[in-house]
């Protein structure tokens, strides 16, 4: 790096606390950031590695709205859950804060005031899809429609998740509201935006002209949205769940979810401060600190463009350095998707394979997704495990202990080994500093590896186990050598797998490490005589009897359901008379709630919205239906059938299906926009 730092900001993308996360977002930029932080640690940098809940938007409010329960719940629920999930995992985030508390409220009102007080902000009324049985904005996630492209009925009015085409509401054919299944109407509202493209020739300057070191997928993805030109961006919505906008005549609105995120990780940063006694300013403000963001390429435009214009527009905080962006990494062929079933969560992970954090960041980081979209598949990851983990680096380990303590009780030679390896290992500590200043994680991991396979050369060719016959002297340097080379080990590998640099110490026998990056290459880090301890396994071998467990648990996740097949059409029942149809309470309903019933595969317990009141109905669909696909189905109930229990649950009430010649099923519904509870007849 040409420029001297003195301290460094280090920021990881603040996860949606709406859900689990998974191993393909972690790939993308929990681990690249956590590396590159340990790697500051051990030079003696002075690091703030900044992360937390992203907690507001109208994506939680509606979850909360389909869940019966609210925003708060949802995001407490969640962001206990990613904590816990990093803190297993291995990501020493100095502080892990929420965009919730107090201080990230009061933090994103200031910047919001500075921007216009300095008349950096537009205001403008327009339009806007209105409920007016909700009384609220809609937020482009709260309408649903016909997509104008493959007719989807289910699009959203920002994107049609079906075939994937970017919408605005007033494209969708037949829009309703999430909420009441109402059609939406106009309404004016006034809102702030940012005017981007006032900053475009800075922009263009500072990033295409000033930073053309910058990884190539994340310069070309700047340039694109540079070059296309740039609009004005709501920093503000109608909406309750969020930070409040700060201004009189404001009820009702708050800061737009992709403004108040990234300024998280300032008022984290205020928060860590304050929690070990330093000045967060020095960390945002002075030019001898460099600011780092971690991201997967879907935040690129907001932390290369859009954050840095609010930065600017600010005028008193330094800019990102670098932004060194990562690609997708798939799953088994495809894109991972939790929605879609097709992911390996991280707490799911965490539970399969306990104790075992450090194989995933090891199989992760040797198909980081650097500069184009990488795979992770079940069966790489158990070779990568045994080949390479239990085959080289365990081997190494557990090879040299036992010779240790059969030849000599334990304890280190007392003759030193040859210069020659000194040498090796100061060049591979090179190498991997200057990859991981270039973020080039998988070269870095191949390089810290070759030590470990030097390690091994080293006993293969000297063979002590025999040379102690003929040469005891000789077998003592071999074996000093390999336990040096281990305690380098311990301190290269600490970046990528800080549990196994613990365990090598253990092995060691060193309670208190206080080396640094500085010490690899000496040949004196464990003193003679010192007393190691007994050989222990560092990883174990992964069978295939637990590979194919998980490979056949994601494809069950994915597999198409079958329906049943019939040649024919039903025969006609027999004829009942007006009096036994008109018996039935027949109303249409809204399903506002889905999930499966446990240990029934065949049964799903809905919430249905019925006008009156919410019923609960147990319905025989799972075969046919994901519970989060039918979430704001329109629907018909037979609404005065007998109650009955079903695994325990009691179900008040029959959704109507009709079923074609070969069994599948389609819901009986009223036509779009029909009130829930109208009666059908």
């Amino acid at each position: 790096m040409s420029k001297e730092f003195k301290r460094y900001t280090i920021t990881a993308a603040l996860p949606y606390a709406n859900g689990s996360k998974h191993i393909g977002h972690l790939a993308g930029a929990y681990l690249p950031a956590d590396i590159y932080a340990r790697y500051l640690r051990k030079n003696n940098k002075d690091v703030a590695f900044i992360c937390g809940s992203d907690e507001h938007g109208a994506a939680i409010t509606l979850q909360a709205i389909e869940e019966q329960t609210t925003p708060k719940e949802i995001v407490d629920k969640y962001h206990t859950l990613l904590i816990r999930c990093f803190r297993e995992l291995g990501i020493s985030f100095d502080i892990y804060h929420r965009t919730t508390e107090p201080l990230h409220h009061e933090t994103a009102q200031e910047f919001f005031l500075n921007l216009y007080n300095k008349g950096e902000l537009v205001e403008e009324s327009s339009l806007q899809f209105y409920d007016e049985e909700a009384n609220i904005f809609l937020a482009d996630r709260y309408i649903i429609g016909t997509c104008p492209t493959c007719a989807n009925e289910k699009a959203y009015g920002d994107q049609c998740e079906k075939c994937g085409r970017t919408l605005s509401p007033d494209e969708l054919i037949n829009p309703v509201s999430k909420l009441s299944g109402k059609t939406p109407v106009k309404k004016e509202t006034t809102l702030w935006y940012l005017p981007l493209d006032r900053y475009e020739p800075w922009l263009k300057e500072w990033i295409l002209n000033e930073h053309k070191e910058w990884k190539v997928n994340v310069y070309g993805q700047c340039k694109s949205w540079l070059d296309a030109g740039l609009n004005k961006r709501a920093v503000t919505r109608d909406l309750n769940w969020g930070v409040k906008v700060p201004l009189p005549n404001a009820e009702g609105k708050v800061l737009y979810v992709w403004f108040d995120a990234p300024i998280g990780y300032i008022s984290a940063t205020k928060q860590w401060a304050i929690d070990n006694h330093k000045n967060w300013e020095d960390y945002w403000k002075k030019e001898d600190t460099r600011l780092i963001h971690f991201i997967g390429k879907d935040n690129i435009v907001f932390h290369c463009i859009i954050f840095p214009a609010m930065l600017k527009a600010h005028g008193d905080y330094i800019l990102p350095d670098n932004v060194p962006s990562n690609e997708f990494m798939n799953l088994e062929g495809d894109k991972m998707s939790t929605s879609r079933h097709w992911s390996v969560e991280m707490h799911d992970y965490i539970s399969q394979f306990p104790y075992k954090s450090d194989q995933l960041r090891y199989c992760l980081i040797s198909n980081m997704p650097e500069t184009k979209d990488s795979e992770f598949t079940w069966k790489d990851f158990q070779t990568k495990n045994n080949s390479e983990l239990v085959a080289i680096l365990g081997n190494l380990v557990n090879r040299v202990m036992v010779l240790v303590h059969k030849y000599y009780g334990g304890q280190v030679p007392d003759v030193k080994g040859c210069d020659d390896l000194e040498k090796v290992i100061r060049e591979a500590k090179e190498k991997v500093s200057h990859s991981l200043e270039q973020f080039r994680y998988r070269e870095a991991l191949n390089e810290m590896m070759n030590i470990a396979r030097h390690g091994n050369k080293l006993l293969t060719d000297k063979e002590p186990w025999k040379l102690i016959k003929t040469d005891p002297e000789a077998t003592k340097a071999v074996l000093y050598d390999c336990v040096q080379l281990i305690a380098n080990l311990a301190i290269i590998c600490e970046p990528f797998m800080p549990f196994t640099s613990k365990k090598l110490w253990e092995q060691l026998g060193i309670q208190d490490v206080n080396y640094s990056w500085e010490d690899i290459g000496r040949q004196d880090l464990i003193a003679i005589n010192h007393v190691v301890a007994p050989a222990v396994i560092l990883f174990e071998k992964i069978e295939d009897e637990i590979i194919d467990i998980q490979i056949k648990k994601l494809q069950d996740s994915k597999k198409p359901i079958e329906a049943p097949i019939h040649n024919e059409m039903e025969a006609l029942k027999e004829t009942i008379t007006y009096e036994d149809f008109d018996k039935m309470d027949i109303r249409s309903g809204i399903i506002v709630e889905a999930k499966k019933v446990e240990k029934a595969d065949k049964l799903l317990e809905l919430k249905v919205d019925i006008g009156i009141e919410t019923r609960t109905v147990v319905s025989g669909i799972a075969m046919y239906f994901k519970p989060e696909d039918i979430i704001g189905q329109q629907v018909s109930v037979l609404c005065n059938l007998a109650p009955r229990k079903l695994r325990g649950i009691e179900s008040k009430g029959m959704i109507l299906m009709a079923s074609d010649k070969e069994g599948k099923l389609y819901f009986v519904n009223a036509s779009s926009g029909v009130p829930a509870g109208s009666t059908i007849k």
